[in-house]
């Protein structure tokens, strides 16, 4: 993980979340979703803090973050977009889509645009099998993607 600025108020926030969901059964995950819903992201700070008020090494909540795709270490861009490179889409052209889209925006799986216009994550499986090839964009589902739409999606986002 790269090192950034701690934001301020940050332990008081993720231990007010934590509050609010230790009297769940398995909190973690509810947790984990909360701050990074406050931050944009589940700072490295942010760790420390979690770990302690559930009694929790470090290792375990870095563990359960680091497994699932859906957390993310850095601040994504003002968009996420998400191509599906499960084996039905990638049957139905899902690769040349995300040729085109690596292409267009200039990063690789997980990276953000220089002008942080855009983020761009693998997912595997958003449930579009027979729509393939599929997206999601801002949290918008997008089915039977070509390049083509993607070009012209990203161009209406300003990317």
């Amino acid at each position: 993980m790269n090192a950034q600025a701690t934001p301020p108020g940050l332990a008081d926030r993720v231990r007010e979340i934590v509050a609010d969901y230790a009297d769940l059964e398995g909190p973690l995950l509810p947790i984990l979703h909360e701050v990074q819903a406050a931050f944009g992201h589940v700072p490295q700070a942010a760790l420390p803090v979690i770990a302690e008020a559930l009694n929790l090494t470090r290792a375990e909540v870095f563990g359960v973050m680091t497994f699932y795709h859906d957390f993310r270490s850095e601040p994504a861009g003002r968009h996420v977009l998400k191509l599906c490179r499960a084996e039905a889409c990638q049957a139905s052209g899902g690769d040349a889509v995300a040729a085109a889209v690596r292409a267009r925006l200039g990063v690789d799986w997980h990276g953000t645009t220089r002008d942080g216009a855009v983020t761009l994550e693998p997912v595997f499986c958003l449930g579009l099998c027979a729509c393939g090839p599929a997206g999601m964009f801002d949290g918008r589902l997008l089915a039977r993607l070509d390049p083509a739409a993607a070009e012209a999606l990203l161009t209406e986002a300003g990317a």
